[in-house]
């Protein structure tokens, strides 16, 4: 029995697709569907129900699945123990990180890691809330940063720090004219409102906010990630909310910023692993270099 043996056994397992698992795997389809035979013959039972083109678990499959898995992972575990007795000098660290968080906070933290630790590669995965859950939950990858909390007795999260959202509103919009610049839900209640698509957990917590504001805002407009939203604001469309990180990113935009008065709403950005995996010294020092830059950011 060989360990990708029992790696493309769960790949299989878990797209139930011989096609899929060999993508995943970026091995050729006959070779894994060979290889997946050979571990049948030596178990001596069929691990698979071959369905035209649906594949599923037989009973002797689903038992021996968490067989696999564990046994991955102890080898794992074991390659870890290695890396940290080598004092991090080589391996890979695989970071998933949702889009209205990546451009604001990782582009410090890469180059103090990578100036920290030379020989460990970060790979990064830039997506959406749902999709960075999945991979977490496969394996693919080590820790994901994105907004809390999340849904799922499988994940693990840990509080990096909370950002405010500000109100943006064109130029020469009323708002700004007062000497009080702080405002309140109820005073954009009749603004239009421009939003990110469906999908965006920024989206989810301004709407959450909206609805504890007892708000119901009128949205003319959705966008796939936030210099579409501000465009549109400098365009007079409507008004938007933005997280503070970004506020240095668009300090030159045409538009006006104002803070809200209390309650301020938030977001909370965070880490998430999976329980099933445990963190390798390499993601451990990531987190540690992320937690350096942001408070080093926070001070200056």
């Amino acid at each position: 029995m060989e360990l990708h043996q029992l790696r493309y056994f769960l790949a299989v397992a878990r797209f139930n697709s011989f096609t899929r698992a060999a993508e995943h795997e970026r091995v050729a389809q006959p070779s894994l569907s060979q290889q997946i035979r050979k571990l049948e013959d030596e178990l001596g039972v069929r691990l698979f129900d071959r369905l035209g083109r649906r594949t599923r678990l037989t009973p002797f499959g689903t038992r021996f699945q968490e067989r696999a898995r564990r046994a991955l992972e102890e080898v794992e575990g074991a390659r870890q123990d290695v890396a940290q007795l080598m004092g991090l000098r080589q391996g890979t660290v695989w970071v998933g990180v949702i889009p209205t968080v990546a451009p604001y906070l990782l582009p410090q933290t890469l180059a103090a890691f990578a100036k920290a630790y030379p020989g460990i590669a970060v790979s990064l995965r830039e997506d959406l809330t749902s999709s960075l859950l999945g991979q977490l939950a496969a394996g693919d990858l080590d820790l994901a940063l994105m907004s809390l909390p999340v849904k799922g007795q499988d994940f693990l999260a840990e509080e990096l720090f909370i950002d405010n959202m500000l109100l943006v509103v064109p130029r020469r919009h009323q708002l700004l004219r007062r000497r009080r610049r702080a405002v309140g839900f109820a005073e954009v209640a009749d603004e239009p409102f421009l939003l990110l698509k469906d999908g965006h957990c920024f989206r989810d917590d301004v709407l959450r906010i909206c609805q504890r504001s007892r708000m119901n805002p009128h949205v003319v407009f959705e966008a796939g990630q936030f210099d579409t939203l501000m465009a549109m604001v400098e365009a007079g469309a409507g008004v938007t909310l933005i997280p503070e990180m970004a506020v240095r990113r668009f300090r030159r935009s045409n538009v006006g910023l104002l803070h809200f008065r209390p309650p301020q709403p938030t977001r909370t950005i965070g880490f998430v692993r999976s329980r099933r995996k445990s963190l390798t010294p390499a993601a451990r020092a990531f987190m540690d270099v992320l937690r350096l830059t942001r408070s080093a950011r926070r001070r200056s």
